[in-house]
């Protein structure tokens, strides 16, 4: 599948909470495992000014991750962490941010996911390893998160 028609089918089913935090995945790379996400994240999301509050953080790791999964898999129908840890190495500020999931194995129900947040400049802010159950979809189910 054409890699535009994934990164469509993906923003084409956004989730409220990547649209409260301006996101919207960029790139997908199948040769990579690879999801990336842009997002603008306002200062409606921050505590001490512009510090973007640790969970909000979280969330846009565990997005790209999923995503990385979900658009590159044609078979999923759901994923959920079953364990994450979240190092936050720099203050993440409002603006716009960059995460990037990616895939380090998959088996049938788990999947073992990295993510990496950088500021505008590349910098890196914060990474998270999760541990994910995969939920498969049944024969004859047609629909797909990612199109």
């Amino acid at each position: 599948m054409n890699t535009q028609v994934i990164i469509d089918a993906l923003n084409s089913h956004t989730l409220p909470f990547i649209k409260m935090l301006g996101g919207r995945v960029t790139d997908v790379d199948v040769e990579q495992q690879s999801c990336t996400f842009e997002f603008n994240v306002s200062h409606d999301f921050c505590h001490s000014g512009d510090v973007v509050q640790g969970g909000f953080v979280t969330a846009m790791l565990d997005a790209a991750m999923s995503h990385a999964v979900v658009g590159l898999g044609t078979d999923i129908a759901n994923v959920s962490s079953l364990e994450i840890t979240t190092r936050y190495l720099e203050a993440t500020r409002a603006g716009r941010l960059v995460a990037v999931g990616k895939i380090t194995k998959a088996a049938y129900k788990t999947a073992f996911l990295e993510g990496s947040l950088y500021d505008g400049d590349g910098k890196l802010l914060a990474t998270a390893q999760t541990v994910a159950k995969l939920v498969r979809k049944k024969p004859g189910d047609t629909a797909s998160p990612a199109g």
